[in-house]
């Protein structure tokens, strides 16, 4: 073998380069310094293991039996939030008002934190379970159940969302937003933790699927894929940057079929029982009852928009 020589990257150089791009040129740290971050991984293996909880039979133990299954959900539970009120802690130090707070406070919060979603969790599976509901009685290719669970990307994000909107409610909107692009990425369906979403909601095909922030969805409503419910236009302060917060996406009522490629944008409302064609753009509200198709509203038409399946 021949001893060639050790290879020359200039590493001296670049790390020096590097060192003054995250220090002195180009910054992203924290302005407060903050080194300890959520772990990708560990919300990874949180949202598993609150699946496995909610759904044993499905993503839990593959040898489950009646005597056994409250002791899995119990054991997966306490090891689960214990990792969720670790992730909490980090999240919660990125807060302004926790900027002066000291640790045991902070750890303390985190866990009264998780313990209230935990207490939650019953409520959040219900929740769930009428999205399945939705995705069996709204797709006819859909054969059972199980089918849905373990390969409906829409069911999918939907359970990332319930999870990360309770955790957003609880104040943790860094975890959250976590929580939900996880599921993004995986899925292509981009739900904000902040919006509202009613139950009975079903997301067919999914890809694509874009719910902003301030979207509120009543219940028993349909989306199809590349339906994008976004912002019109964004808000600016007098110094030009944009105001956080403010509500910019639209409401959809009870009951609405959204399908594939609509784009409804601002804060308008979409009546009860519309139904939205394809491919429509729409930055303005529609009353109860209404058929909104390409360059034209039939108010009153309702089930025309033919099946897609």
């Amino acid at each position: 073998m021949s001893n060639a020589a050790t290879p020359d990257w200039g590493l001296e150089q670049i790390v020096a380069a590097l060192r003054a791009s995250r220090e002195q040129l180009h910054r992203t740290r924290h302005p407060l310094g903050i080194r300890e971050l959520p772990s990708r991984d560990a919300v990874v293996s949180i949202v598993a293991g609150l699946r496995a909880a909610l759904f044993p039979t499905h993503y839990g133990a593959p040898d489950l039996t009646d005597e056994s299954v409250d002791y899995y959900v119990g054991h997966t539970l306490e090891s689960t939030l214990r990792l969720l009120a670790e992730q909490i802690r980090r999240a919660l130090r990125f807060l302004p008002e926790n900027a002066d707070v000291g640790e045991e406070i902070l750890r303390a919060r985190a866990f009264e934190v998780a313990r209230e979603f935990g207490r939650q969790l019953p409520g959040i599976r219900a929740l769930l379970v009428s999205d399945i509901q939705a995705a069996f009685s709204g797709d006819p290719a859909a054969q059972h159940i199980t089918e849905i669970l373990l390969c409906y990307p829409g069911v999918w994000a939907m359970t990332h969302h319930r999870l990360a909107h309770a955790l957003h409610r609880l104040g943790v909107p860094l975890l959250a937003r976590f929580i939900n692009e996880i599921a993004h990425s995986l899925t292509g369906i981009d739900i904000h933790p902040g919006a509202q979403i009613g139950p009975s909601f079903f997301i067919d095909h999914g890809t694509g699927v874009v719910i902003g922030e301030t979207a509120i969805i009543g219940e028993r409503v349909r989306l199809y894929q590349a339906v994008t419910l976004g912002a019109k236009s964004f808000a600016t302060d007098q110094d030009g940057t944009l105001v956080k917060g403010n509500a910019r996406h639209p409401i959809v009522e009870d009951d609405v079929v959204i399908y594939a490629g609509a784009t409804i944008l601002g804060r308008v409302t979409i009546g009860r029982g519309s139904v939205i064609g394809g491919n429509v753009w729409l930055t303005h509200s529609v009353p109860p009852g209404s058929s909104v198709r390409q360059g034209k509203i039939r108010e009153a038409e309702r089930g025309e928009e033919g099946p897609q399946k």
